[in-house]
């Protein structure tokens, strides 16, 4: 079984209640339709007969009508309710993998395809209870019709079954071309996204360099895929409804003439063959289910997508939790990615800037040290302990963060900042990355909302950096994270680090010579191999040392 039919499985299992509201309401409707015909037999030969009794069966007859009228009704409700509710909690289990997987997604796949597949594709996949359930429901109609047939007139039966095959045939050839059309149709989509999410993050690159109208083109160059895979979709549909409905009026014109002749003999009453044309209508109801097998097309195709994000490796975490210790970093005999750091050491409470040229690794031996990323030889330790066998929460406590560009996550300002009141630590860490002047300027303070509360570049850095301070309790990890400062600023949350009272040890991504001047040791980086390693003002004697700081402020 493909990857995509066991998540639809899991989605109609996991769909809550709905489905099986979904199921009764079309027995009931089922039921109600089955016996609509007979009960409309019966009263129209108690009428043709003048019997006295007939106005129960036209009693009766109404109450069927009633209960298919309000089996359709709620079947309506619960369907819409179904579908928010499968795809709501798809969507939470594919959040959960993509946050559980790290890096390893982003790697995998541009935002833009990561948003669609957690969008709509997660959309599609949540209305496969519906479309199930609906597929399913029409099977009742059509046993219960070849059952009535056989009671009515066992040879009526043999024509029926010839033309529900017929029409199996034409449903299980729609169902593999339209899956097939369905996830082109989505991947084209994905790309889209991705493309026009790419140009909203360049917006500003792209309005100065005054490119607009060729960035557009290029988000919208697969429009002709998709428009083609619509059409494709569009002509096995209409195909398929050709196909499957010439059978419902051949089947009903077979069942009266056979049903004709036996009138004719006195084998039948009137009343019997109008059930017989009506009970062959409703056999042939499977006609009628090219919506569901369409979104259920569209589901499986949809499903293969988000399946791919759940083939991600999430991040295994232990369940270890750190002795007492001052914060000492070892790699041991650590590779990854085209960056070999070997064995090196941070002392514990020490400042060891990392220095190099653009795509040195950097980056990458910052995430190493706060396991953004795991080496791929060798072992990353915090004060004895491997960061693999820590526990999530015990890691994320341990290490705090900070990025170029960080994403602000809560609904205030405090809340970036920690999740806990806006009180000492969390004004303690602001002040220390020279946030507490600019968020005090805000018309709620530190309880702004972060929607009301516009910053620059700059601000974000800083409120970035008050994060990473108020959550690290051993050792913080800067990237690149004061690009954005100017001059004055980054001195000063340069000095609030190498003077932390808390005697983190701290590991920062350093682009200009002050910043490495003020570090206990430099780890200089050249082409993902450790160059050097010392006390900058040694470091400074090599020619190659000074070239690196060329151009930045000193």
């Amino acid at each position: 079984m493909l990857a995509g039919d066991r998540l639809v499985i899991g989605a109609v299992r996991r769909s809550g209640p709905w489905p099986a509201v979904l199921a009764v309401t079309a027995v009931v409707g089922a039921a109600g339709e089955l016996a609509i015909p007979y009960l409309v037999g019966r009263t129209v030969d108690a009428f043709v007969t003048r019997q006295p009794d007939g106005t129960p069966w036209l009693a009766l007859s109404a109450g069927a009508v009633a209960a298919v009228v309000a089996g359709e009704s709620l079947g309506v409700w619960a369907r819409g309710a179904g579908g928010a509710y499968a795809a709501a909690t798809l969507r939470r289990a594919v959040l959960r993998h993509v946050l559980g997987a790290g890096n390893a997604a982003t790697r995998h796949f541009p935002g833009g395809e990561l948003v669609t597949r957690a969008g709509l594709n997660a959309e599609e996949v949540g209305r496969a209870p519906e479309t199930v359930t609906g597929a399913l429901a029409l099977l009742v109609p059509t046993v219960g019709a070849l059952v009535a047939l056989t009671l009515i007139a066992p040879v009526l039966t043999l024509t029926l079954g010839v033309g529900i095959v017929v029409i199996l045939l034409v449903l299980r050839a729609f169902l593999r071309a339209s899956t097939v059309i369905s996830g082109g149709y989505q991947q084209v989509q994905g790309e889209i996204a991705a493309r026009l999410v790419d140009a909203m993050e360049g917006a500003r690159t792209i309005a100065a360099a005054g490119t607009a109208a060729q960035e557009a083109r290029r988000v919208l160059a697969p429009l002709p895929r998709l428009r083609a895979h619509g059409m494709s979709l569009w002509r096995a549909n209409a195909g398929a409804a050709v196909q499957s409905g010439l059978v419902v009026p051949l089947l009903e014109v077979a069942v009266l003439i056979a049903g004709g002749f036996m009138l004719a003999s006195g084998r039948l009453t009137v009343g019997e063959l109008y059930a017989a044309a009506r009970y062959a209508v409703l056999g042939a109801s499977l006609s009628t289910s090219l919506g569901f097998v369409g979104g259920l097309a569209r589901a499986r195709a949809a499903a293969e997508r988000v399946a791919e994000i759940f083939g991600l490796t999430p991040v295994a975490h232990g369940t270890r939790t750190l002795p007492p210790g001052p914060g000492t970093v070892e790699f041991r005999d650590v590779a990854v990615d085209g960056l070999t750091v070997g064995d090196l050491t941070l002392p514990g409470g020490s400042v060891t800037a990392v220095v190099g040229r653009s795509g040195s690794g950097k980056s990458l031996l910052a995430a190493l040290a706060g396991r953004l990323t795991d080496p791929g030889r060798g072992a990353v330790l915090l004060d004895g302990v491997p960061l693999r066998e820590l526990s999530r929460e015990e890691l994320r406590r341990a290490i705090g963060y900070a990025f170029e560009r960080p994403v602000l996550v809560g609904e205030t300002v405090s809340e970036a900042i920690s999740q806990e009141p806006a009180e000492g630590p969390v004004i303690e860490a602001a002040q220390a990355a020279c946030a507490d002047a600019f968020v005090r300027r805000l018309p709620l303070g530190y309880g702004t909302p972060l929607r009301d509360a516009p910053m620059s570049g700059g601000e974000r850095q800083r409120i970035g950096l008050a994060r990473a301070f108020a959550q690290g309790e051993r050792l913080l990890v800067l990237d690149d994270a004061t690009s954005s400062l100017d001059t004055v600023t980054e001195r000063q949350v340069s000095q609030a680090l190498t003077t932390d009272p808390r005697a983190r040890t701290r590991l920062i991504a350093a682009h200009r010579p002050a910043t490495a001047a003020r570090a206990d040791q430099v780890v200089w980086l050249e082409n993902g191999v450790v160059r050097a390693r010392g006390p900058h003002h040694v470091l400074w004697e090599d020619p190659a040392y000074r070239a690196v700081f060329q151009g930045t402020e000193p």
